[in-house]
């Protein structure tokens, strides 16, 4: 579904990815793991046609089809979304206007306002709050809510579980695998590497711009001398 191929990506004259590839099959959540500056949220920008950084060099391919200039809104379109590191969301905007920005309320077809309340019965019930009057956990839960409502075949998610407590961390966990049997594939960048390898398949993990290790995420987990060697976790 997903295919990154010896990706080079730019900020200005600084080379960050050099030459980082992946896949991303449906139904399939795959981490994408490293230590901070080594290229991850490049990697996800670079996917999603964001700019910066700039793609000199490889193919993102979707389908088959290069994304490779095509503009990031026309990548969404395609079914390509993206929860931002941060969140991003619009502080003014209650929680209803945040998901009726990408899709009008009136809706029926895919995911409808009403099916993301019913996803995410928390919402519903602060509904008329704005960004700014949520907790970490529920700002979470909007950024989710709102990439979903592009109907996507794939979300990529950066550092989804930042800044969220431990019982919010879990019900992330567990919004993702449901979002993984509803059919859709999932590129998660983490910090918290047992939260990613609680719900991925296969793991990347990215050192200076390259990946550097790929494994299945069971194996990971069942000999973790591999998160000792490349991320110096014990």
């Amino acid at each position: 579904m997903l295919e990154v191929a010896d990706l080079h990506s730019f900020y200005g004259e600084a080379h960050v990815l050099h030459g980082a590839s992946l896949t991303v099959q449906p139904r399939e959540v795959v981490a994408l793991l490293g230590r901070n500056g080594m290229g991850k949220t490049t990697l996800i920008r670079s996917i999603m046609g964001l700019t910066p950084p700039h793609v000199r060099e490889g193919a993102v391919r979707w389908k088959g089809a290069d994304l490779k200039g095509v503009p990031s809104h026309e990548i969404a379109k395609r079914g390509i979304a993206i929860v931002p590191q941060g969140r991003r969301l619009f502080p003014s905007l209650t929680v209803t206007e945040h998901l009726t920005v990408l899709k009008p309320a009136g809706s029926t077809q895919g995911w409808t306002v009403a099916k993301a309340f019913e996803f995410f019965p928390r919402l519903g019930e602060r509904r008329h709050h704005r960004g700014n009057q949520l907790s970490g956990g529920e700002r979470q839960m909007l950024a989710v809510a709102r990439a979903l409502m592009i109907d996507p075949e794939l979300i990529l998610m950066d550092e989804p579980s930042e800044g969220l407590a431990p019982v919010m961390v879990q019900h992330l966990e567990e919004i993702i695998l449901e979002l993984k049997r509803a059919g859709l594939g999932i590129l998660l960048v983490e910090q918290n590497l047992y939260s990613a390898l609680a719900v991925a398949d296969r793991v990347y993990i990215l050192e200076t711009g390259r990946v550097v290790h790929e494994a299945l995420a069971a194996d990971i987990a069942t000999d973790p001398s591999t998160l000792t060697r490349f991320l110096g976790v014990h």
